[in-house]
């Protein structure tokens, strides 16, 4: 065990024993790598920008579970103490309430919020501000959380991220750096692939089951128009139905879009009142069920073309 590690444990078990949890935390310590930087990241975009800027020199732990949905974690004891005793904590604040709350109690120095990097934008960007629709905005305070859907912010993420890394593990700074660099070109190839294949499209309205596609709408000159707000589980009112409805129809929506984590319930009610299929578009807010990040953007862009019949 390293000297640095020794304050983080006992800080992780006074904080275990407080919420009843010795048990999980008897090998929390033992875990450890020191030739490596353990990251704790909140859900699985940021998992994944972690793994890539960081490569083989860190270690990095996913506090939301394959399956679940991201909004709704709640931090079980054990994940406390990974929070306590990471020495990186990768998060966006106003997305997961409890990680705000264990960031705030056991963060200090040690978190790096990825919603600082650059301004967020409105809730309503990309698309039509409905009555009803604010649920999580209270949250976000009115912002969208989702950025990683526009791959420009995304890089510049990395960016920043491989800075933050650089100053945790100073002798592995120009490999971060590096890493950031190639990520940031990958990036900017899905960019150009997602500008181009969307450029000349028969419409460019896209109904989806939650407003998660903001900074995609606004990035590519699309406008979404959600069934329900930036809650995903939230219930649209009739009135708030009718509206979509209504607005699908004058955009001539073929496809109603709706989520992996989500029941797709609320999307084939609407799909089936204008007579229009449904398909998934992935906000990625949890890891897909095949490949990466850039393979279900470039899954999702396939399925927007074929929506709105893009030549």
């Amino acid at each position: 065990m390293t000297a640095r590690s020794v304050p983080r444990l006992l800080a992780a078990v006074t904080a275990l024993l407080a919420l009843g949890g010795v048990a999980a935390c008897s090998d929390e310590g033992a875990s450890a790598d020191p030739d490596r930087v353990d990251v704790v990241a909140a859900f699985y975009p940021l998992q994944f920008l972690a793994e890539r800027i960081g490569g083989d020199a860190v270690r990095v732990t996913n506090l939301a579970k394959p399956g679940a949905e991201p909004h709704d974690l709640e931090l079980h004891p054990r994940q406390v103490g990974q929070v306590v005793d990471a020495e990186l904590i990768v998060y966006l604040s106003g997305f997961q309430p409890a990680v705000d709350e264990a960031v705030e109690q056991n963060g200090g120095d040690r978190a790096f919020d990825v919603a600082g990097v650059q301004p967020l934008l409105d809730a309503a960007a990309g698309g039509h501000e409905h009555e009803g629709e604010a649920g999580h905005d209270e949250e976000t305070g009115g912002k969208d959380p989702h950025l990683w859907l526009d791959p420009t912010r995304l890089a510049t993420v990395g960016d920043r991220l491989a800075e933050r890394l650089g100053r945790a593990d100073p002798d592995r700074a120009a490999d971060f750096t590096a890493r950031a660099q190639a990520f940031r070109a990958d990036l900017a190839k899905l960019d150009t692939e997602y500008a181009e294949g969307l450029k000349t499209c028969q419409r460019r309205e896209i109904v989806v089951s939650h407003t998660a596609f903001g900074y995609l709408a606004a990035r590519y000159q699309l406008e979404q128009v959600g069934i329900t707000g930036l809650t995903p589980d939230s219930e649209p009112s009739p009135q708030r139905l009718a509206e979509v409805a209504k607005e699908a129809r004058e955009h001539r929506a073929t496809t109603i879009f709706f989520e992996t984590l989500v029941s797709p319930k609320v999307a084939e009610t609407v799909a089936r009142e204008v007579g229009a299929r449904t398909a998934v578009l992935d906000p990625l807010e949890g890891p897909p069920a095949d490949g990466d990040y850039l393979s279900a953007m470039r899954a999702n862009l396939r399925t927007l073309r074929t929506a709105l019949d893009c030549s």
